[in-house]
């Protein structure tokens, strides 16, 4: 069996995410975004946006900046991509789509149908209804429905509109799109999806399982079961028999990677480059970074995410990014987008332990200086708080 150090595995694991490559020095298109997008295989949607919504950053740590715009047209427009729960809610490629076809269906769970029986109890012909209100009139927002029902609390008391539209929207039977602001709209698949890709035959679930493992492996480079599962959000059990037919046909090749504990493979195709000079401020929902175990094993970094940790008890900051230096995580960086003032504030910055300060220091600055550009603010300020705060 192979052995890798705990570096290798690193620099695997980057060049398989597209941090071994130099960023693109002239101008980047759609074509660059689509690019990115096909390594990685999905990209985490979050509708926080005290810098900017998450989804525009895993382009940005890759490529340097690039024209939003280009990013919009790309994911809402095009047609090459479509919103579903790959991680989380989800940008993928359409290609993809025959392969979560099961999940749509597996969304019709006893729950959900005891759900729907109880909405038709209680309003019947409801669901029908909506559906033929998507199909006549779609895209719309829930708030857009002739009858959307009255909100029953905050966050996830959703009105009887959004619970059922979200319920067709997992199902398969209406996709999603947004607008500007962010809002999900809902809308047929036949309007939102090219045809080629609704008349593609969706595999096996198993076969299914299986590509999507695959797909992960391919982005991870090197993980464990437990990394590649959690790529796609896979349920363990049922995903072994595929993994194993993985490692069967040599796809996958078993690792042993110093310090982990937990058995490891390598994709076929993996690069291991010589050295890896990469710097970028990550999301907290970048595909490298967003499998918080995994930071462990890789980088030795322990991270969790501050959002919904009352002020008072926070270690680093509300929406603090790691900081990619060479091959490793050398920082974590609060950071805010004060649109008003076209100021990129930073009201903390932190050095992992054994880092050179000064050098990860200047390496933050410049990047916090392209960031600021790229957002179309003028400058950066700097709190007080954490040793990289210079």
């Amino acid at each position: 069996m192979d052995q890798l150090s705990t570096g290798e595995a690193r620099r695997i694991a980057l060049a398989a995410q597209g941090f071994a490559e130099k960023r693109p020095t002239g101008k980047i298109d759609r074509r660059h975004l689509r690019r990115v997008v096909d390594r990685l295989g999905v990209i985490q949607l979050d509708s926080v946006n005290v810098l900017v919504r998450s989804h525009y950053l895993p382009f940005f740590s890759r490529l340097g900046a690039y024209p939003v715009e280009a990013l919009q047209e790309l994911a809402w427009n095009s047609h090459h991509l479509f919103e579903y729960w790959g991680h989380e809610a989800s940008l993928l490629p359409v290609e993809q789509h025959a392969l979560l076809r099961w999940k749509m269906q597996e969304h019709r769970t006893p729950r959900m149908t005891q759900w729907v029986t109880n909405l038709e109890r209680a309003h019947p012909g409801y669901l029908a209804a909506v559906l033929a209100e998507v199909h006549e009139h779609g895209p719309l927002s829930a708030g857009e429905l002739s009858d959307p029902g009255t909100k029953a609390g905050p966050w996830w008391g959703w009105a009887k509109g959004k619970r059922t539209l979200e319920y067709l929207f997992m199902t398969g039977q209406v996709t999603a799109t947004r607008r500007p602001n962010f809002e999900r709209v809902y809308d047929i698949p036949e309007r939102l999806l090219p045809p080629d890709v609704l008349a593609t035959p969706a595999p096996s679930e198993h076969d299914a399982r299986k590509a999507l493992l695959e797909l992960g492996a391919r982005a991870l480079g090197v993980a464990t079961a437990s990394d590649l599962m959690d790529y796609f959000r896979l349920a363990v059990v049922a995903s072994r028999a595929p993994l194993a037919e993985l490692l069967e046909e040599g796809v996958l090749v078993p690792v042993q990677v110093e310090g982990w504990f937990k058995p490891a493979y390598r994709h076929r195709d993996a690069k291991l480059p010589r050295r890896v000079d990469a710097t970028a401020l990550l999301s907290p929902f970048d595909n490298l970074v967003w499998f918080r175990e995994r930071d462990e094993r890789l980088f030795d970094f322990h991270y969790r995410i501050e959002i919904y940790t009352p002020a008072p008890k926070r270690i680093y900051g509300y929406y603090v990014l790691p900081f990619l230096h060479g091959d490793t995580i050398v920082g974590r960086v609060d950071v805010k987008a004060d649109r008003k003032a076209k100021t990129l504030i930073v009201p903390g910055a932190f050095a992992e332990p054994g880092v050179d300060v000064a050098s990860v220091a200047h390496s933050l600055a410049g990047e916090l200086r392209a960031m600021a550009g790229w957002l179309g603010l003028e400058r950066v300020t700097m709190g007080r708080k954490g040793d990289l705060s210079t």
